[in-house]
Parts: structure tokens; sequence; C-alpha cells
């Protein structure tokens, strides 16, 4: 049974030049046991659909239309006042920004306590300390840190301390909005390997990862959704992405970075021509057309739709006109 779904999302910034479209059209399924990667430009709607699907939406984002289930509940994405009881327990939201994220004037050990105990009110200061002291241990932080204001750790702590507190009710679903790009590298696979560790121990049952770093993805993650200029264009499992992507831009984006797989040690980087889409308009063709070098007349002017065989799809003209199992997300 999916886990999570999100289908034909569409959303908007209000800004002074007009509607910002940064989810056009969106389709994510998760499923039970899976770390889903979802990898693009900055500006190609990930942290949108992050802040969507972990239900903390800003406040300026305006849901034109879509459907949402999380564990079974269809999720009315009008309704803020019903995400209260879902946030927390059912999904989890891992942000970057951890000194943001962080109460300046509570102590760490205060700010666990008050999470644990929306969930579970009876329980008492002693047992969240000490449930908090051994998620701190598994991150290699020690139980000083209870005790102490965020201002008094160093930023790669803050950040662990706000993956311990997003994971102390152990959520159905973790959304982490790119977490790893303010640590150092040893830090980096302590959290990679308590996320593996959370679901393989069914702690949590799914983590949707954000991220810029195709690299770490290639390592962490079960699939890889790849979005552009607000759109999902290529969905696969990690391993076929990797060694054989199929959208133009997946490749592009493939060949700018660096992956630490043997194939592509001796590939020559190389930088992709031209910049993304203005979301001010709606775009009618592939968002992609005007920096691809494989671009058919179909591109233009009609949007290409999601298809592929099995779990491998992409969202290309060189492709839809061969394939005819389209995906009605």
């Amino acid at each position: 049974m999916t886990l999570a779904s999100i289908q034909n999302l569409d959303a908007h910034y209000a800004t002074s030049g007009g509607r910002y479209h940064a989810l056009d059209g969106v389709g994510l399924d998760i499923e039970p046991g899976q770390i889903v990667g979802i990898v693009g430009e900055s500006g190609c709607g990930k942290s949108t659909l992050a802040s969507v699907l972990s239900l903390n939406p800003k406040p300026s984002l305006r849901i034109e239309s879509g459907t949402m289930t999380i564990a079974g509940t269809e999720v009315d994405l009008a309704d803020i006042k019903s995400h209260r009881d879902l946030r927390g327990g059912t999904v989890a939201l891992l942000p970057q920004g951890a000194l943001n994220a962080l109460n300046p004037t509570r102590r760490i050990g205060a700010l666990a306590h008050d999470i644990l105990a929306v969930g579970e009110p009876r329980i008492k200061r002693a047992e969240s300390l000490a449930r908090t002291a051994a998620r701190l241990d598994e991150l290699d932080l020690p139980e000083r840190v209870l005790g102490a204001y965020p201002h008094q750790l160093s930023g790669g702590m803050r950040q662990r301390v706000v993956t311990a507190l997003a994971t102390l009710r152990n959520p159905r679903l973790l959304v982490a909005d790119e977490p790893s790009s303010a640590l150092d590298v040893s830090s980096q696979r302590l959290l990679v390997n308590l996320l593996r560790r959370l679901v393989a121990d069914g702690l949590v049952d799914a983590i949707v990862f954000i991220s810029h770093d195709v690299a770490l993805l290639s390592e962490l993650a079960d699939r890889i959704a790849v979005m552009y200029a607000g759109q999902v264009v290529e969905e696969a499992p990690t391993r076929s992405l990797v060694d054989a992507p199929r959208h133009p831009y997946s490749k592009a984006l493939l060949a700018s970075v660096l992956v630490p797989e043997p194939a592509m040690r001796s590939r020559r980087l190389t930088g992709i021509p031209g910049s993304p889409p203005d979301l001010l308009a709606r775009i009618a063709g592939c968002p992609f057309e005007p920096r691809c070098t494989a671009a058919l007349e179909p591109c233009r002017t009609t949007r290409p739709p999601l298809v592929g065989a099995d779990t491998t799809l992409s969202a290309c003209w060189l492709h839809a006109e061969t394939e005819e199992t389209a995906n009605v997300r």
C-alpha cells in the first residue's frame, strides 16, 4: 500500500510581478520502506514540494489544485488547521536552516520534551530526556547537549540536533529538505547512516530527501525524482537513473556534477547551457526545450507526458512517441 501520494499538484507564489508557478502538475508516490530522493537546480520547486509534503507550506504559497494522501488519510490541502494533527507523528519536516528551526531562548532538552509531549501528554521529563539523549548519541552528540542553548552549538551540531528532534516521534513519513548542506563529511555520514537505520528498523516508514547533491543521493536513495521548472521530468530507481538517465535534463545534470561511480570518474564535467525558464508564465511545451540539444518540434508547443515501463518514467517526447504507458499523475 502506498504510504503517501501527491497527484496533479499545482501551486504558485503571489509576487509583485504576478503568479510564480512553483509546482506544475507534480505527481509523486512514496512506498513504505523507501528513501526517495528529489534533485534539481535551485528554483526547480524541490523545497516547495517538501513544504507541501510536510504540511508546512509558506503563507505566500497558494495551492491551486491537486490531491494528497498520507498513511491512508486524504489531506485537505486548503484546511491548514487540519494539518496540525498530522504534523510530528504522521509526517515531519527535517529543515535545512538549523538555527532558524530552534527557539534561541529554550534549552535543547526543553524543546525535546515539548515535542514528545504533543503526542504523549503524560510523558515524564526524565523519560523524554532519556529518549532524546539516545537519539543524540546515534548522531555522535554528547548528553550535555540537552542543557545547551542553540547559540552554544556549532552549525554542524545544530543541524544534527534538529535531525534528532525531527525524528523523536518516529513519524511515518520524514521529509528532509537539504539537511546535509551545512554538515562536514563525517557529520553527513552520521546523518545518512541514521536515516537508513530509521527506515530499516521501522521507526520511520519512508523518507523523502531533497538535495542538489546527486552523489549523496546515489548512496542514500532507493529512487530519485528529477525536478525541473516545477515539474517532475524523470523518476527511476537510483541505479537506473545514475547509470542510464533518460531525460535530456537528467543527462545534463549528471554530466555537470561529480558522482563517485567507477563508470563516471573519467568523464569530463560539462555545464548546462542557458538558464531555467521564467516561471511567472505557464509553459506550454517542455520547459527544458530552450536548453535541449535533442528537442523535437512538439517540445515547443505541447507538454510531454510522463511515460515509461515499470518503475522508470520520463517526460520527454523522445520517449513519448514510442511508449504508450502514460503516467496519469
